[in-house]
């Protein structure tokens, strides 16, 4: 579709241009049999980015399958456009899984983003299933607090447009930013990740990538 390694201008421009081409559309998560879900790992002393996929079953939480890729980084991390420097680790490591998974969730931001195409939502269109962005951190926005119960939400909204979800995914603990990818609207974007939670804050799937792509961080820099 593009290239990775290009100017901040263009890129931004670029980003401005592919966000218009997401499709937003309810998605049942009742029918989806298989959970992707990718992390990425660096470190400041190695030019290598790690990512990891790992597969899942929706309730059991059995993983099924995995990958990994490690390439070396061509793009500096700049705030707004780190699809652009994770990207190509993160499609390397999708590419090798022989499953197709029905929907992909990113330890990122998805359409909670300064220009509409996080993560979640950029490679959503390079993968073309739905993807949906579940980070642990508020990139930008606005929101109140959620409800102390699980599965309560409350919007996140930039300039009166509601980007994302501010979803406490357990009581007593502290919430997660959610928003929509491609293929897939807010309200399933929910619906997914709370299927996805296990004992923890955050969904296995996404749990089970990160611990894996750290663990190919540690393994191929030392």
């Amino acid at each position: 579709m593009h290239g990775w390694d290009i100017g901040y201008k263009d890129a931004v421009e670029l980003q401005r241009e592919l966000r218009e081409k997401l499709i937003e559309r309810p998605l049942d998560s009742k029918g989806i049999d298989l959970v992707c879900a990718v992390d990425v790992s660096s470190s400041r002393s190695s030019p290598f980015i790690h990512a990891a996929a790992v597969v899942m079953k929706p309730g059991s939480f059995d993983v099924v399958e995995t990958a990994t890729a490690s390439i070396k980084v061509t793009v500096p991390y700049i705030p707004g456009l780190l699809s652009f420097r994770e990207g190509p680790a993160v499609l390397a490591a999708t590419a090798q899984l022989e499953l197709a998974p029905d929907v992909v969730i990113f330890d990122g931001q998805g359409y909670a983003h300064p220009r509409r195409l996080g993560l979640a939502a950029h490679l959503g269109l390079w993968l073309g299933v739905p993807t949906v962005g579940c980070a642990k951190t508020r990139l930008i926005g606005d929101h109140e607090d959620p409800p102390d119960g699980k599965g309560e939400w409350v919007p996140l909204t930039d300039g009166g447009e509601v980007i994302g979800a501010v979803l406490r995914t357990r009581s007593g603990v502290k919430p997660v930013f959610v928003s929509r990818g491609h293929l897939c609207d807010l309200r399933s974007a929910v619906g997914i990740v709370m299927a996805a939670v296990g004992r923890f804050r955050l969904p296995e799937p996404i749990r089970a990538a990160h611990n894996l792509c750290n663990e190919v961080r540690r393994r191929e820099e030392t």
